[in-house]
């Protein structure tokens, strides 16, 4: 009895979030609704940040479904909607923005960091490489000899030993 309590409250929950998900709005025609969503989808919300405005559940992201539906009732295009959100609330609504002097930090950052990273990584690798090949220089004649001789005299020290 208790897993029927279980279940009916579970598909009572799930149909209750269903229906907060529809946006009641009326549209003139189906390529106006289309276009509403279109424009939920492409536009972030402010305060979600990594959300569109139609995945949002924030007043703030309502408030823009409301105005979108607006100017699109009042016949304004695709363009003009968004050129009126990016100047309200900045570039940032954009998913995608635009290359600009405020936003070419933005769009070469990445990459300047990336061959920052690959020059610093190469410089590593070559003073490594140079420290290496100094420490390990060729001995003289001389110095191949005294060592030998030193070799040499341990080897008949250790043999005494036994």
């Amino acid at each position: 009895m208790k897993r029927v309590f279980a279940a009916i409250a579970l598909a009572l929950g799930m149909l209750s979030a269903s229906y907060a998900a529809i946006d009641p709005r009326d549209f003139a025609n189906d390529s106006q609704r289309e276009r509403y969503h279109e424009l939920a989808v492409e536009l972030r919300c402010p305060k979600c940040h990594n959300q569109s405005i139609a995945e949002s559940d924030s007043p703030i992201a309502n408030d823009l479904r409301g105005q979108i539906h607006r100017m699109l009732r009042e016949g304004r295009s695709n363009d003009q909607i968004i050129d009126f959100m990016v100047a309200r609330y900045g570039d940032f609504v954009l998913y995608d923005p635009p290359l600009s002097s405020r936003t070419v930090l933005l769009w070469l950052g990445p990459a300047g960091l990336l061959l920052a990273g690959g020059a610093i990584v190469a410089v590593i690798v070559a003073s490594r490489r140079r420290s290496r090949h100094t420490i390990a220089s060729p001995l003289s004649d001389g110095e191949q000899r005294r060592l030998a001789g030193l070799l040499g005299a341990a080897d008949s020290s250790i043999g005494q030993d036994i």
